[in-house]
C-alpha cells in the first residue's frame, strides 16, 4: 500500500506536462505571430509585459505547478521510502492532486482568484493533513 502514494505523484507530474504542452501551444504561436523573440522573455517580468492574459495565465500556472507541489512530491516520496503512507494519507494525496488540477483549469480558463484560492486552500489543507498524520504516528510510537 505504501507505494500507492506514488500514483498521485505520477498523475501530478503528468498534469504538469499537460500544462507545459498547453503553455507551449499558446505561447509559441503568439510569439511567432507578433514577431517576439524568445530572448525578449528572458525574465518573468518580461513575460508579464509581452504576453496577453490568456497566454500568461497558462504560463503562470505552469510556474505554480513548480512551487508548492514540490513539497507534495518530497512528502509523498518520503512516505513511500519510509513505508509509512496510510490510506488516509493516500486519500489526501489524491485530494491534493485533484485540487491542483482544478486550480489549473480555473487559472488557465476564466481565472477567478476566489475560485482558485478555494482549491489552493483545499490542497494546502490536504498537504497539512498528510504531514499531521505522519507526525501523529511518530508521537504515538514514541509517546
Amino acid at each position: 500500500m505504501e507505494n500507492s502514494i506514488l500514483e498521485p505523484v505520477i498523475v501530478l507530474v503528468a498534469w504538469t506536462l499537460v500544462i507545459f504542452v498547453w503553455m507551449m501551444s499558446t505561447r509559441l504561436p503568439y510569439l511567432m505571430k507578433n514577431n517576439i523573440s524568445a530572448q525578449e522573455l528572458q525574465n518573468a517580468s518580461d513575460v508579464a509585459v509581452k504576453l496577453p492574459g490568456k497566454e500568461r495565465r497558462v504560463s503562470d500556472n505552469y510556474n505554480h505547478l513548480h512551487e508548492q507541489p514540490t513539497l507534495f512530491y518530497a512528502l509523498a516520496i518520503a512516505l513511500a521510502l519510509a513505508g509509512t503512507a496510510g490510506s488516509s494519507q493516500i486519500l489526501l494525496a489524491w485530494v491534493y492532486v485533484a485540487s491542483r488540477v482544478i486550480h489549473s483549469i480555473i487559472q488557465c480558463t476564466y481565472n477567478s482568484v476566489m475560485h482558485r484560492f478555494l482549491f489552493f486552500f483545499v490542497g494546502s489543507a490536504a498537504l497539512v493533513g498528510m504531514v499531521a498524520i505522519e507526525i501523529a504516528s511518530w508521537i504515538s510510537v514514541t509517546g
